[in-house]
């Protein structure tokens, strides 16, 4: 693979013609289908049939007015589940292609500077939202537009959260995100960054600062880890005094944190063997989910030779996209169904140098092989951090670590003001799934926020 183009956005967008042409296949069905499977309603037929007459200022309003992250959407929702596996075309195996003019019409309104929002007037409420990923983004942009002030509270120096560090360059531009995020800010939303809650601030502070409600959206930050056992000339070190963990290899490595290093790489911020995925190495990946996919295909973009991913059940059952699988097969990668790594083999210097790889395929025997390798890539989910939870009081999880949180005011937590979504409170999916999520949250934040106020005023 070509290094210097091996990050660049890897499919194409469409040209205006390619466009308008695309946009007048839509039917303009009288009970659209495409929309029932979109999770936050989009009005897709609405704002297609504005773009099959050139009328992108009227599309991309249409699309904002469901969307804060319409370029964003376009290129990573699972399409080919929602919209696009609604639409009455694709009986015929030629659905609308509408993550792909989705993203057209958001990335020529970008670049354009096509329209510019009408800042509501901020007299509503102020609300502290903390993370700025796909969930709080979401969150923000809604209560914005609502009358709220809105400010962000993110940890890292970039905001975006999932879609920043954990969506690899080629399938979601950074630059893309980036352009979201401004437009967020134009909105009116102050972000501070570097800021991190639960150590520079807290949840009491912010209060204290006026705020009338508070959102939490920091999604998972806890990767988790197998512990596979590890052996060095027939030893097992993994057991007695002195136990070595797979974390206490460098050539074992967690999937986000493997894609938050290429990321940071990419940006200049660490140096490439940073890694510790060498040139020439034989990676393993752990996991079938598209963040497995996304480890996989970098891990092929960072000069490894050869790239197995292993998984313990078959194709039908990967929760990762068809279309990322494919493409991930089209780059060369190789995968392993039915199959769990049972040993790890490490040299005197801790440098992995085998894996055992056990395939138990139904109604067979399971057959045990040992294989070269240098790199274990773990893309096997994660979990919230406790933090904020253990410096916020009357603020409970529950014993997986996810927030809890009721239905009225919807998202609001045990701690009275405090509500969260997406990831951390247990709505795990796709990126549009935590905007659902967070635009019902924002509704659950708004109706209390005028029910304190107003009692307020009847006390008065």
């Amino acid at each position: 693979m070509n290094q210097k183009t091996a990050f660049q956005e890897v499919n194409e967008s469409y040209t205006m013609a390619e466009a308008i042409h695309e946009a007048q296949r839509c039917l303009h069905c009288k009970v659209p289908q495409c929309q029932k499977g979109c999770p936050i309603s989009n009005d897709i037929p609405d704002w297609v049939h504005e773009l099959s007459m050139g009328n992108l200022g009227n599309a991309i309003s249409i699309i904002r007015s469901k969307s804060n992250l319409p370029a964003v959407c376009g290129r990573v929702c699972a399409h080919e589940k929602q919209c696009e596996g609604n639409c009455v075309l694709g009986k015929k195996g030629q659905a609308l292609n509408i993550g792909k003019l989705e993203r057209f019409v958001a990335d020529f309104d970008s670049e354009n500077e096509l329209t510019h929002e009408n800042i509501v007037e901020k007299k509503r409420g102020r609300v502290a939202v903390i993370g700025a990923g796909p969930s709080g983004i979401t969150v923000a942009g809604d209560l914005s537009r609502m009358g709220f002030s809105v400010e962000i509270f993110e940890m890292e120096a970039q905001c975006g959260g999932v879609l920043r560090y954990g969506i690899p360059e080629y399938r979601l531009p950074k630059e893309v995100v980036a352009r979201e995020i401004r437009y967020i800010e134009k909105m009116g939303v102050v972000i501070h960054r570097n800021t991190h809650v639960g150590f520079d601030i807290t949840i009491d502070s912010l209060f204290g600062q006026g705020f009338d409600a508070i959102f939490i959206g920091t999604g998972l930050g806890k990767p988790k880890t197998l512990e596979i056992p590890i052996y060095r000339n027939g030893r097992c070190l993994s057991e007695g005094e002195g136990a070595i963990k797979c974390e206490d290899l460098q050539g074992v490595r967690k999937a986000a944190h493997f894609l938050r290093r290429v990321e940071l790489i990419q940006e200049g911020f660490m140096s490439p063997d940073e890694t510790h995925v060498k040139p020439g190495a034989h990676v393993w990946v752990i996991g079938g989910g598209n963040t497995a996919m996304d480890a996989s295909r970098t891990a092929l973009r960072v000069a490894a030779k050869r790239v197995d991913v292993v998984y313990r059940k078959g194709l039908e059952t990967m929760s990762a996209l068809r279309a990322e699988y494919d493409d991930a097969v089209k780059e060369g990668v190789n995968f392993n169904f039915w199959s769990n790594i049972t040993e790890i083999h490490v040299d005197d210097n801790l440098d992995i140098t085998e894996i055992v790889l056990e395939t138990k395929e139904p109604d067979k025997e399971p057959v045990r092989q040992t294989l070269p390798a240098e790199n274990v890539i773990m893309a096997i989910g994660a979990e919230p951090k406790t933090k904020i939870v253990r410096t916020t009081p009357g603020l409970e999880n529950d014993e997986r670590k996810f927030l809890i949180t009721r239905d009225i005011p919807y998202g609001m937590t045990t701690r009275k003001g405090v509500f969260a979504g997406g990831d951390v409170a247990n709505a795990q999916a796709t990126v549009v799934h935590a905007m659902q999520n967070a635009k019902r949250v924002a509704e659950g934040i708004a109706q209390y926020v005028d029910a304190v106020k107003l009692m307020e005023a009847i006390n008065l």
